[in-house]
This record gives C-alpha cells, structure tokens and sequence, in this order.
C-alpha cells in the first residue's frame, strides 16, 4: 500500500479514536489529503469538533455517535463513504497520540502535489504565451508559484529562501524556439548595425541569453563590447569582432549568417525589437523554470523545505528577466514591489509550525488500538463494534 495513504488513514483513525488529536492538527487543512473522502472526513471531523466535541468516558471510550456522525456529516460533501470505512481507518492506526507524525506525511504529500501542479500550469501557459509574444499570463502564474511556495514554506516551519541545487543542478530540455522568435532577433540586429545610436536604447536591459539562438546573442555580445568601449558600430567593425572572438573559427556562426544579419534591411526600432526579444526570453525561461520545478516535485526522496528552496531557486532566472523587462518599460522592479515586513516570516512561527508536527512524548511499542464494545450492562469486550449508539470507541493511551 502507498505510505502516503497509509498515512492519511493512520491520521483520520487516530482523530476518530481521540478527537483531542485535532488540538495538535491546527496547522492541517483538509484540501492536505489527496483522497476526496478523507478530505470530506477531516473536514467533517472539525466542523463537529467546533460544535461540540465528543466527552470522552472516565474509562477513555469515545462515543460511537462520534464515528457516526462524521461519516454523516462527510456524506454531504462526498459519495461512497458506508458505515464500515470508519473502522478501517482505525485498524490502520498504530496508536493515537502519533497523530502529528501522521499529519507531517499528510502536508509533505500536500506540498508535492501543490507544487506540481503550479509548475505544470505555469509551463502550459508559458508554451502559450511563446507563441503569441504575450508574457501577462506567465508573470502572473509565476508569481502565483511564488507566493505558494513562500505559504507552503512557512506551513512546514522554514524560511522561503533559494536554495541552489547540489552539484550540477537539475537539467531541462530546451524550449521550442519558432521562426517568429529568430525573425525579431534577426531584425533587431541588422537594426543595431545600420543605426549607430540604436545600441543604447537595449543596452541597459537586453541580455546575450535573451536571444532563442545562441548565435544571435553572441552577435548581440559583440555588439555591445563595441558599444561599452565606446568604437564604431557598422558592418566591418561587427565582422571584425565576431572573427577576433573566435566565432567564425569555432563553428558557432558562419560567413552566410554573418551576411544575412548584417546585410538585412536597417530600419526598425530597435527598443519594439528588443522587447519582443525580451517577451520571449520571459516565456522560455518559465517553461524552463517549470520543468526543472516539475521534477522537484516528482522526486518522491525530495524533502519539502529542500523542494521549496531549490523550487525558488529555478524561478531564480525568471526573476532577473522579468526585473529588465520592467526595467526596459519604465516600472518599478518587482522586488521592490514585493518588500513588505508583513510578507517577511515569523520565525518564532516557523519553530511552532516545526514543533507542532512532532509528538510531545517518546514513542512507545507499537499497540493495536481495540475498539471496546460496552455494554448497558457496564460489560466490556473486544469484540468489533456494532452499529448499537450504545457501543464506544476506547483509545489507546
């Protein structure tokens, strides 16, 4: 059976055996639990909790009507739930009070799928947005992806900060790259070679690695070691620097490109260029941050707060590009933006989100949970419960 289901019924059957479990659960939500019916159980069981709590007997037994009306209750949320499951869930408790060692597997799972999902919505609408040179719809499911990982850093007790990947980091195939995304780079360089001050108006913002071939931003590299030494910008003078960098003779470009580029038409504004150069390089660096976020989250051995960092990491590179292009349309940068002390976390909040998830007390050898069965006459057994509201459930101590 998967551990993390395991889980999720070790945690439900501990609540159904001691409702004082859901004391030690408050930092847990049912949207945590990958089942359906176990979120409309969980959900149910702190509904009725918050409307009155089950009172326990001086013996320890809990009501049967505390069982039975938290499936009742999860039955208006979700179908299929019988009278039987509850009792399943209870043999696959191996002892109450573990109940927040249950509940950590349960957020762990939660922040995998959470995670996942986001970057596989943040690389859908990444592909979109490449083809249609549009970025609104990337920036905000990145930011959205953003602001998850910072909520999901601070519901497992740590501080959403990057953390780069050991060793050589996580590898991602590269984006497709269309006939429209060379084209603007194509333009934009016969552009800046033809016009000698249209090098400024992309110098401050434009990147070498915003161009979708590499050949075209190294040109783009020459271009802007003549304009940062202050010499010439023309046909001869970018021919003379491709060639004394070595990138006719290594293969990376070729007599034929060179006069492509340099022989297209001139005229153009290189700012609109640049910017749909930019555009672009916005939409692969998503899709490229989203992959390598994706197989994070699918790495099952992943820990969450090492997920988290590394996950804030890879949006490491969309964060720069995205700070020059707002920087190239006059806004203000997006960390700015973002500083607010209210946003900053708590740290004492992070140490009782840690603490809560572990048991206060050492464990002890593992029990099977009876489920004691009373009688009017005050007669105990161990024999299953029946559907009697006369029948309680004992808990391990």
């Amino acid at each position: 059976m998967d551990a993390l289901l395991k889980g999720e019924q070790a945690l439900l059957g501990a609540v159904l055996l001691d409702p004082a479990q859901l004391d030690t659960l408050a930092w847990l939500t049912p949207a945590d639990f990958y089942r359906p019916a176990h979120r409309a159980l969980f959900a149910a069981m702190r509904t009725l909790s918050n409307d009155q709590r089950p009172v326990r007997e001086a013996d320890g037994t809990v009501p049967l009507t505390w069982v039975t009306d938290t499936v009742a209750e999860a039955s208006r949320q979700v179908r299929g739930l019988n009278a039987s499951y509850p009792f399943t869930l209870i043999a696959a408790c191996p002892r109450p009070q573990n109940a927040p060692v249950y509940g950590r597997m349960v957020l762990e799972g939660s922040i995998h799928r959470t995670v996942l999902e986001h970057a596989v919505r943040l690389e859908h609408v990444a592909r979109i947005d490449a083809e249609q040179h549009q970025v609104e719809g990337v920036l905000h499911h990145a930011d959205a992806l953003t602001g998850v990982l910072g909520d999901l850093a601070h519901r497992w007790g740590t501080e959403p900060r990057p953390v780069p990947p050991p060793g050589p980091g996580t590898s991602t195939a590269a984006s497709p790259v269309g006939p429209k995304e060379t084209e603007d780079e194509q333009f934009l360089l016969a552009v800046l070679v033809h016009q000698p001050a249209a090098m400024a108006e992309v110098y401050d913002w434009l990147r070498p690695g915003d161009f979708a071939d590499a050949g075209h931003g190294q040109v783009y590299r020459c271009l802007g070691a003549l304009h940062h030494r202050g010499e010439p910008i023309d046909e001869v003078t970018a021919l003379w620097e491709v060639q004394r960098r070595g990138l006719l003779a290594d293969g990376t470009l070729s007599r034929e490109q060179l006069d492509s580029l340099f022989g297209g038409p001139g005229a153009g504004s290189a700012e609109w260029l640049g910017d749909q150069v930019i555009r672009s390089s916005i939409a692969r660096t998503a899709a490229g941050a989203a992959t390598a976020i994706k197989a994070l989250a699918e790495a099952e051995a992943m820990a969450p707060g090492r997920l988290i960092g590394q996950a804030l990491h890879a949006l490491g590179p969309l964060d720069e590009v995205h700070a020059r292009w707002r920087t190239a349309n006059g806004q203000p940068s997006p960390a700015a933006e973002s500083a607010s002390p209210a946003q900053r976390p708590d740290p004492a909040a992070r140490v009782r989100a840690a603490l809560s998830r572990s048991p206060q007390q050492r464990l002890a050898p593992r029990t099977t949970p009876p489920v004691a069965a009373m009688s009017r006459t005050g007669a105990t057994t161990t024999s299953p419960v029946r559907t009697s509201p006369t029948h309680h459930l004992r808990s391990t101590p």
